[in-house]
Order: structure tokens, then sequence, then C-alpha cells
């Protein structure tokens, strides 16, 4: 690679709101979206919410002379929603799907039948590998009274150890999606921390759209305004994220987003603000290069970070062991009174009542079966996520008691050269 390497990066990122015979206007905001990408011509376009795999076809078809690469990852019952469109070939991909994703019985949310994931692709562009990811986690519903917190704080930590995990060969690391988070809620910050990534609004110095960036806005004619009463602004839960690693800069020159309307016609895409990103990336080595080794007090925040997120899975792991122990109770009851409706059947007495009862006692069974089961999932699943952040900090703990000269490298984006000084 030359010395003088520059890469010039243009992305564009989009929570679709494309859920078939529910979404207003979806078969026309979709073709307006694929106008708007080809007269654009960005380099990497992901999106989320395109439930359609129909949809995709569509824009594939319309978007292919443009991007002539392009993957949909599927997952789930009704899919991940996640889609990309490439100008550049695209050397790999692959995607997780995440182990938690909340509850099949709460039908009207939906999430738990969409297999929620994180895709990832691997493009070369003039020697340098860039590890693009996009995801979506799972949705709020309510800020006051918050049942997939745990969920999503899980889903952040996966985030971050498949980011962690699957970018060491990579020289830039990108994040774009609908996170469900704001700023400063914990995932978000846990997701930084440990990842090391930046966020292209905090960082970049030439910023247009809406006010503090927001991604969901009362200006948009497609928003819940009673959702949005809190929040006067809207609210920030689309991130564009990046880092590099050492002997790289990476900066981001402007950021734009949407504004409650499309840029042209006036309607807007979705109920999701667009998120418009210029990177830039040079092969020129900083004077001053940050050692890979942190000392106690840049600790700190990350140990403070890890401790409130294994109180979050811990009290989730309570909570999903009380459900699957009540719902034992319900199974050992319900085969009890299968067993005296069996007698009672055999007796002669109470024979018809007995039928009758039959069938809602075996329904209750199964049901009592069903939520048992799927609960003691997720006490694992949640248990696994809190050894691995046990361990992590573990770790952190015994590098802050070792001091600087001698404390391991944790994964914290260290050896990167963000070039935020750059802009």
């Amino acid at each position: 690679m030359k010395p003088n390497f520059s890469l010039r990066l243009r992305l564009f990122n989009l929570n679709c709101w494309g859920i078939p015979y529910l979404s207003k206007h979806r078969a026309d905001r979709m073709k307006r979206l694929g106008d708007f990408l080809n007269m654009e011509s960005f380099d990497l376009a992901l999106l989320e919410e395109v439930w359609s795999e129909q949809d995709f076809q569509y824009l594939r078809q319309k978007l292919s002379p443009t991007y002539p690469a392009a993957h949909y990852f599927r997952s789930g019952v009704i899919g991940s929603g996640l889609c990309v469109f490439s100008k550049h070939p695209i050397q790999e991909f692959t995607q997780h799907v995440y182990t938690l994703n909340g509850y099949p019985y709460m039908i009207h949310h939906g999430d738990w039948f969409c297999g929620k994931a994180v895709g990832l692709l691997v493009l070369h562009l003039g020697g340098l590998v860039l590890n693009a990811y996009v995801t979506h986690l799972h949705a709020e519903y309510s800020r006051q009274k918050d049942i997939y917190l745990t969920h999503r704080v899980a889903q952040a930590w996966e985030l971050a150890q498949f980011i962690h995990h699957t970018s060491k060969k990579a020289d830039v690391v990108l994040l774009c999606g609908d996170l469900n988070l704001h700023p400063k809620d914990l995932g978000c910050r846990l997701l930084k921390e440990w990842t090391g990534l930046h966020d292209a609004y905090l960082e970049t110095r030439d910023f247009k759209g809406s006010e503090e960036g927001c991604t969901m806005v009362p200006e948009n004619c497609y928003v819940n305004q009673r959702e949005l009463e809190p929040f006067p602004f809207g609210i920030r839960i689309d991130y564009v994220l990046y880092k590099a690693v050492s002997g790289f800069y990476i900066s981001c020159k402007t950021l734009r987003t949407t504004t409650g309307r499309d840029p042209h016609s006036g309607t807007p895409l979705s109920d999701h603000e667009a998120l418009m990103a210029t990177l830039c990336v040079r092969h020129s080595p900083p004077q001053h290069i940050p050692s890979p080794s942190h000392g106690p007090a840049e600790r700190s925040p990350l140990i403070s970070i890890l401790k409130e997120a294994w109180t979050e899975l811990d009290l989730g792991v309570a909570h999903a062991r009380w459900w699957a122990t009540f719902a034992g109770y319900v199974i050992g009851l319900g085969l009890l009174l299968l067993a005296l409706l069996c007698a009672l059947a055999a007796g002669g007495g109470v024979r018809e009542v007995a039928i009758l009862l039959w069938t809602p006692s075996v329904g209750l069974l199964l049901g009592a079966g069903a939520v048992y089961l799927f609960h003691m999932q997720e006490a694992k699943g949640l248990s696994r996520a809190r050894a691995e952040l046990q361990h992590v900090l573990g770790r952190a703990r015994e590098a802050q008691d070792l001091g600087p000269e001698s404390q391991p490298a944790l994964p914290l984006g260290q050896q990167e050269g963000d070039g935020t000084e750059e802009q």
C-alpha cells in the first residue's frame, strides 16, 4: 500500500419501516428510496426493516447498475430485515443471530419472530480491508417500563463480542444500524467502550440535519407523536460508528440526516431519518502513537460499565428463573389435575365434566411447558453473557491493579487511529 494512501467512503443508513400490509405507503417509499440511492451513488447503503424479500429483490434490480453487489440477511420466521448494497465487490459475508430477542408470547410486538441479527461484509478497497456491520436491536416500546432492557443489553454485548472476534484482520471497522438505544443508555455505552468505536455524530465537525442528530423526529408524519412527547427534538437511536487500526487515520468529514421529509419530494422515506456520512481514511501514521496500555484511571469507565451491565444481566437471570420456576409449578399442578380428571372419568360419576375439562387442562399443561422451556433457554443465554462479562471484568480489574507497565491489552480499540484531530 502506498504511503500516501487515502480513501473517501460515502455511506447511507436507513431503517426503512417496510412491514408488509402495515407500513403506510411502503411500495411508494421503496421506489423513491431506490431513486434516491441511484442518484446519490453512495459507496455503501445499509438498510434495516426491509422485511419483505420482494422489496429487496425490487431494490436489487433497480439499484444493480449503481450497486452491483448486494446481500439480504435471512433469519427467523419473518427475517432479519437487514440488507446491503455496495458499489464494490463483497469478498465475504456472514451473520450472527442474537441469542435473545424478546418473548414469543408478545405477538403484538413481533421481535421474537424476526430473528434480529448482525450482518458482516468484508470489502477490499485498494488494499485496505473494511469490515462493515449492519444490525437492528430489539425495540424499546416503553421507556418507563422497559421489559426488554436486559435482552437489549445482552444483544449489545453479543454485538460487541462479534465485532471484536471478527475484525482482527480488518484495517477499518464500520457499524451502522438501528440500535434502539439512546446515546447514554447502558447498551450503547457498553458497545462503544468495549469495541472502541467512535460515534460519527460526536466526531464530525460538519453536521447538517435534525436537531441533536435525532433519527426519529416529531416533524415526520409517520412517527407516533405520543411516543415522542417526552423528547421535544426527537430521539437518536440510529448510528454510524467506526474505528481504524494503528497506522491509519479515520475521520468523519460530513454527516447529514434527513429532517422528517424526503430531500426531493417532501414525503418521508421512512418513520426513521436517514444517515449519510462521508468517512476519510489515510495511511499516514500519527506523530504520537497511543500506548496499548491504559492506566487505572482510564480503565475505570470500562469497569463501571461492565459492573452495571453485569448487574442488569444478573437481574435478568433471576427474573427468567422465577418464570421458569412458576411454569414448573403450573406443570406440576396440571399433571395432578389431569390425573384427577382421569380418575373421575374412570369412576363414571362426573364423566361428562371430566371430559369437558380434559382439553383446557392439556392446553394449560402444554402452554406452561412452552413457557418453562423458553425461560430456561433465556436464563442460560443471559447466564452465558453474564459469565463473559464477569471474566472481562476480572481481567479489567487485574489490569487496573497491575498498573500501566504490565497490563495485558484489552480489545478497546486502543491501537486505532481515529483521526479526530484531523477533521
